[in-house]
């Protein structure tokens, strides 16, 4: 039974020590918090939600910045811009 013990205590220590050795490496790997490029206003935070729309052709909604804008309407790819609207 001790011996059972004190092999389970060893390979804790040494998965500790992993995790800890492991930490430090993706930590000297990082880049600087000066050299990492700030989030600009123009462009949403990574999960923000983000504004959809309806292609004038098929009706599926997208988000807009993978939408196509033209003539007012938005589309979902160029060959539904080139379609045109959906007859009712």
């Amino acid at each position: 039974m001790g011996k059972l013990l004190f092999w389970i205590v060893i390979i804790i220590g040494v998965l500790f020590v992993a995790r800890i050795a492991g930490r430090m490496a993706a930590a000297r790997q990082a880049p600087p918090a000066s050299a990492r490029p700030r989030a600009t206003a123009s462009t949403p935070a990574a999960g923000a939600p983000e504004a959809m729309v309806r292609c004038a052709h098929c009706g599926i909604h997208l988000p807009r910045s993978e939408a196509l804008l033209q003539g007012g309407r938005t589309w979902c790819s160029q060959e539904h811009a080139r379609l045109g609207p959906a007859a009712k």
